[in-house]
């Protein structure tokens, strides 16, 4: 499932291409794609223009703009495992859609774009929101803060809701979304890889300076696969149809049974909510 770097990268490279274009039509070719049923989500976007393509957590957000510069409501798109958001020109033909906004040309010499929602598996969706509602939906409303934005002393009071230290295992704690928002397997296990923490060491047995240097980490990790593009190991393109880079700088990720490159010792592997972890028994302490 792509994770923040990857999002972050859909809507950087999208935005330049779909800003301030105008929906003019929606296609839907899959009823399931689309929330809240066909003819709600195409009322809710048709005649729409996209002001703003942002990132929470995992979704992607297009913010639209009613006539008159009013607001006018938000697409929430979760990619799920498998999703795509690509942006096409006149005479590219879209592979799989499920659903297609045609956008309004910058100019005369140009031709429309279409922005191309596409998922193999179909887990995928894009729910719009009228104005204000994305407040209200549940999923949007639960999320936690984000990694990139918040301060050490934030992370710290994550780990330790109500002042309570958490007895859940580390890795759980980074892969749940409403403690922080965007973190999936892949950077988890290669944020307490570099911290140097097991996946399984339980988050209250993590002092302070513990806390601060697995917080160092996972916003390091992110900045750098953000400016790799993020990670593509099967699925994941950017909105341009390009592939990310950083799954060539895994250090714990899908390693397992592989020699570390720090110390040489054969990786190992657990599972953690649900999740394959891959540590080095020697490099990571519990």
């Amino acid at each position: 499932m792509p994770e923040l770097p990857e999002i972050e990268t859909i809507a950087r490279t999208l935005a330049p291409e779909v800003e301030s274009r105008l929906i003019q039509a929606v296609d839907v070719f899959d009823a399931s794609a689309v929330e809240p049923g066909v003819d709600a989500f195409r009322e809710l976007v048709l005649g729409r223009r996209i002001a703003r393509v942002a990132r929470r957590g995992k979704l992607l957000l297009l913010h639209l703009q009613a006539a008159g510069g009013k607001d006018g409501g938000t697409v929430a798109v979760h990619l799920r495992m498998t999703g795509r958001v690509l942006a096409i020109s006149t005479g590219q033909e879209p592979k799989r859609p499920r659903v297609v906004l045609t956008l309004s040309a910058y100019s005369s010499d140009e031709g429309p774009v279409r922005l191309v929602f596409s998922d193999v598996r179909r887990f995928g969706r894009m729910h719009a929101f009228a104005p204000g509602d994305i407040n209200h939906w549940h999923f949007y409303q639960n999320l936690g803060p984000e990694p990139l934005t918040m301060t050490v002393q934030d992370f710290r009071a994550c780990l330790a809701p109500g002042g309570r230290p958490s007895r859940a295992r580390i890795k759980a704690l980074l892969l749940d979304q409403g403690v922080i928002a965007g973190i999936g397997n892949i950077y988890a296990d290669e944020a307490l890889f570099r911290a140097g923490i097991r996946p399984d060491a339980v988050a209250a047995t993590l002092g302070p300076g513990c806390r601060a240097v697995l917080f160092a980490a996972i916003q390091a990790v992110l900045i750098q696969a953000i400016a790799e593009n993020g990670s593509s190991i099967r699925d994941y393109r950017d909105a341009q149809g390009n592939a990310g880079a950083f799954q060539n700088f895994f250090q714990a990720y899908g390693r397992g049974g592989q020699g570390c490159l720090t110390c040489g010792t054969i990786m190992q592997s657990l599972r953690v909510a649900g999740r394959t972890s891959t540590f080095c028994p020697r490099c990571q302490t519990p």
